[in-house]
């Protein structure tokens, strides 16, 4: 199985990227893995450009592969870890090869993108910065994994 994270901007804090290298290589257990870091343009641009420039950018590696798109979005579905784990598999059982996670900006994503995506997944009703969000979804991939592996990682 290939895993994907498409997100927008890069890490700047060491202790996040040292949680998601840890998280990366853990995961080469279980399926191919690769972050697919974006522009961020909220730095140039008024909100509504970004965010349509972003989704945009989305919306384009989106099209480069015929995978199961999840948004985390604040509207979303909400799942145990329990309950993803078996979502996952049921989604490789039916055939899917490849999964992305997208993370939007920080201003969020366009309706086309909404829209266009297979699955929208609430985390939860906290608010997380995004680059914190990165290595909180990473784990939570590694723990439905290891559910599903029956590794004795999740408690």
């Amino acid at each position: 199985m290939n895993i994907n994270i498409i997100c927008i901007g890069k890490i700047k804090d060491k202790y996040i990227n040292e949680g998601i290298a840890e998280f990366s290589k853990r995961m080469t257990s279980f399926a191919n893995f690769n972050i697919i870091e974006l522009k961020e343009y909220n730095k140039e641009d008024s909100m509504n450009i970004s965010i349509d420039k972003e989704s945009q950018d989305i919306l384009k590696q989106l099209s480069k592969s015929n995978s199961y798109n999840i948004l985390l979005d604040l509207n979303g579905k909400e799942l145990s870890s329990e309950d993803m784990s078996e979502y996952i598999e049921d989604l490789k059982n039916k055939g899917t090869s490849s999964i992305n996670f997208i993370i939007g900006g920080s201003n969020g994503v366009n309706k086309e993108l909404k829209n266009s995506v297979d699955m929208k997944l609430k985390f939860s009703h906290f608010t997380f910065p995004h680059q914190l969000m990165r290595l909180i979804l990473l784990e939570q991939i590694y723990r439905w994994f290891a559910i599903s592996n029956n590794i004795k990682y999740h408690k």
